[in-house]
């Protein structure tokens, strides 16, 4: 296997982006290693999403510079880097009806010159995302009667029609509950691309990520494995929370204190009786 060159992939170097008049994203350099899964933590407004859209080319940076193999993302190009970098937002909505296998066909289009007929490999594509997702037997089900995550499973299965090196995903298991989280993440984890994804959930991080950035307003807090990153220290740092961390083989798994039995070991406990 050919390795890859230092300056090969999607990277992020020293990017800052200001809104309003303040920095939503400063400074902050990612280098995803070819194959890794990546995960984006921190509060809300830490600068996650924000961020994600750098990496996607939907916004430019303020200072610093996104590139792609080494070139910097508008000197690749917007087709260039629609075939070769894939998204998927936290909530995906349309009016227009559309069944599963229209929503998964809109990833070649980065692929096909405007109004042209899809080619077989087109549908080859489309084919082999739906299978890889699950959802061959949905293909000509209407998008607006799936579940929650059979929808976010049919905006991946739109992602990977593009054919993408790169994937980003915003929050993906936002609203899904704990299985629908577990298939999902077992999805993203198993396939053949570089993986940018936001999470809440520390302890979904602790389990499918290869390496985690925090950020916390913005900036860099700490990068590493979860197992060297997700202390007792950092989250309380940065979440403001006491946690308890211990260390399962393959990652680590974090719990919570609650505020209550916190204050509780506080108290003083009763006074004796007099005599």
């Amino acid at each position: 296997m050919r390795e890859a060159r230092p300056d090969s992939g999607l990277r992020a170097d020293r990017v800052a982006r200001r809104a309003d008049g303040r920095l939503v994203v400063d400074g902050v350099t990612l280098c995803p290693r070819t194959g890794e899964t990546i995960g984006l933590l921190g509060p809300n407004g830490s600068g996650k999403s924000t961020l994600l859209r750098l990496l996607a080319g939907v916004l430019a940076p303020s200072a610093g510079v996104v590139t792609l193999d080494g070139r910097p993302l508008p000197e690749a190009g917007r087709r260039a880097v629609a075939r070769r970098v894939a998204t998927v937002e936290q909530h995906a909505h349309t009016q227009t009806e559309l069944t599963v296998r229209d929503v998964v066909a809109l990833g070649r289009i980065p692929h096909r010159r405007a109004w042209s007929p899809a080619t077989g490999a087109d549908d080859r594509a489309v084919a082999a995302a739906l299978e890889r997702t699950g959802l061959t037997g949905r293909a000509g089900q209407s998008w607006h009667t799936l579940s929650g995550g059979e929808r976010q499973r049919a905006q991946i299965a739109r992602a990977l029609a593009q054919e993408p090196r790169e994937l980003l995903l915003d929050e993906p298991t936002n609203h899904l509950d704990i299985q629908h989280q577990l298939d999902l993440l077992d999805l993203i984890a198993d396939l053949p691309v570089t993986t940018v994804i936001a999470l809440h959930d520390l302890n979904l991080a602790a389990m499918y990520c290869d390496r985690v950035l925090v950020l916390r307003d913005g900036r860099t807090v700490a990068e590493g494995s979860p197992a060297e990153v997700l202390t007792p220290a950092l989250i309380e740092e940065v979440y403001g929370v006491r946690a308890e961390v211990t260390h399962e083989p393959g990652h680590p798994v974090i719990r919570f204190v609650r505020r209550a039995a916190r204050a509780a070991s506080c108290r003083p406990g009763p006074r004796p009786a007099p005599p």
